[in-house]
C-alpha cells in the first residue's frame, strides 16, 4: 500500500478540478448588477449611472416638486441599505474585492448627486458628469473608503463621490452657473 504525502493544507479542503464558487443569491445578483446592467460593456458603471439618471427623471416627472427631494433621499438610503449586503454577497461569490459588474454603488452615488436638483436636462447631465468624474478620480477620502470591508467599501466610496458631486451641483446652482 502506498503512503499518501502529508496534508499541508492546514484544514483547507483540497481544490477539486472544475469546482466553482458558491453562487450569490438571486436577489443579491439582481440588486448588485442592477438587474444585469453591470454586465454591459464598456463601462458598466457609466451604464448604471446613465440608467439611474433616466429612471430618476421619469419618476421625478410624475412626483409633485415638493416630494422630489424626500423621495430622492429615501431612494438613495434604500439603495445603500440593500446595496451593501448585495455587493458583499456578489463579491464573495465572485472571489473579487470589487467586481466591475457590481454597479449598485453607482446607482446609490448617482441618486445622491441628484438630490434637490432641478429636473432639467442640463442639471441631469451635469449631475451625471460630476458623479462619474468624482467616482473615477476618487479624491480623498473617496479612495480610502474602498478599503472598508466587503460591500461597505464597494458602496461607500461611491456614496462619497455622490456627496462631492451633490455639493458641486448645488454650488453651481447657487451661483447661477447651472439652471
Amino acid at each position: 500500500m502506498t503512503e499518501l504525502p502529508p496534508n499541508r493544507s492546514a484544514g483547507d479542503p483540497p481544490a477539486v478540478a472544475g469546482a466553482s464558487r458558491p453562487r450569490s443569491p438571486l436577489w443579491a445578483t439582481l440588486t448588485g448588477t442592477f438587474f444585469g446592467i453591470g454586465r454591459l460593456h464598456p463601462g458598466p458603471g457609466s451604464w448604471a449611472s446613465a440608467l439611474t439618471v433616466l429612471l430618476w427623471a421619469a419618476l421625478a416627472y410624475y412626483l409633485p416638486p415638493p416630494a422630489r427631494t424626500p423621495v430622492a433621499v429615501a431612494l438613495a438610503l434604500l439603495v445603500i441599505l440593500i446595496g451593501i449586503p448585495a455587493a458583499t454577497q456578489v463579491a464573495r461569490a465572485s472571489g473579487s474585492n470589487d467586481p466591475q459588474f457590481v454597479v449598485i454603488d453607482e446607482v446609490a452615488g448617482q441618486l445622491i448627486a441628484l438630490i434637490a436638483v432641478p429636473l432639467t436636462w442640463k442639471s441631469l447631465v451635469a449631475g451625471f458628469i460630476l458623479f462619474r468624474g468624482f467616482d473615477i478620480v476618487k479624491p480623498p477620502p473617496v479612495r480610502q473608503l474602498e478599503s472598508l470591508p466587503e460591500g461597505g467599501g464597494i458602496v461607500l466610496d461611491d456614496v462619497a463621490a455622490g456627496l462631492y458631486a451633490l455639493m458641486l451641483m448645488h454650488l453651481l446652482l447657487h451661483f447661477g452657473l447651472l439652471k
